[in-house]
């Protein structure tokens, strides 16, 4: 009985003393992700585009909820039908830059502890994940595929995302005849199927760059606590 209780023993501390090393991992890469993506927006602070415009400069918390992670990833988590939130935008896409520091913000008082999130774009700007369409003698013309794994996040993400449009030299709205996930834009999936989406930018914000005032902050913060609120 004695042997029988000591091995008990062993076997418990054993599992343990395992959890433990497992829960400092996880909080090691959550770590190192906040500080990638930290890294990743404040890098651009006070630099500009490759059209000669300032980025917005922002702050982002070291312990910000943002872990980078792969497209295929993403599918494969839809695949399983989890629960998390995901974040579509980049580091050089100005209206990103506006929202993000309320998102950070409201995502922590919601006790939100993770949003995923993939880029648009590579260091230069050139398309990684969407389809890339042209205006040619009036008309859409696709002259570069998304991934694959976007295709199959179009079809997931279908009921919540909007018409892919261009707008011509005379502000004519053209069509491509696919829809498109812009950025940003934050989504809430719940057991593989997508429940909410938002931008998380005001309606009373009419340029990318222009001082936030604090209307502006008011609107993304009731978005987000909505978003949030899931």
């Amino acid at each position: 009985m004695k042997k029988k209780f000591i091995l008990v023993l062993i076997l418990v501390l054993g599992v343990t003393m395992l959890t433990g090393c497992e829960k400092e991992e996880v909080e090691k890469n959550s770590k190192e992700s906040a500080k990638a993506f930290k890294e990743e927006y404040e890098s651009l602070n006070g630099k500009t585009n490759s059209s000669g415009k300032e980025h917005r400069s922002i702050t982002v918390e070291e312990d910000n909820p943002y872990e980078k992670v792969t497209q295929k990833k993403i599918v494969e988590k839809i695949k399983n039908e989890d629960t998390f939130y995901l974040y579509v935008g980049d580091s050089l896409c100005p209206w990103c830059r506006s929202v993000l520091e309320k998102s950070i913000e409201v995502a922590k008082d919601k006790n939100v502890g993770k949003i995923y999130y993939i880029d648009i774009w590579d260091e230069e700007g050139n398309e990684i994940l969407r389809d890339k369409y042209e205006l040619k003698d009036g008309k859409a013309e696709k002259v570069s595929d998304g991934t694959k794994e976007y295709e199959k996040l179009l079809k997931y993400f279908d009921s919540v995302l909007s018409d892919y449009t261009l707008t011509d030299e005379e502000g004519n709205t053209v069509k491509t005849g696919e829809k498109r996930i812009y950025a940003p834009n934050f989504f809430y999936i719940e057991n593989g199927k997508v429940q909410n989406m938002i931008t998380g930018i005001s309606e009373k914000q009419k340029d990318s760059r222009e001082e936030l005032t604090d209307e502006i902050l008011e609107d993304e913060e009731k978005q987000f606590r909505n978003f949030f609120n899931n």
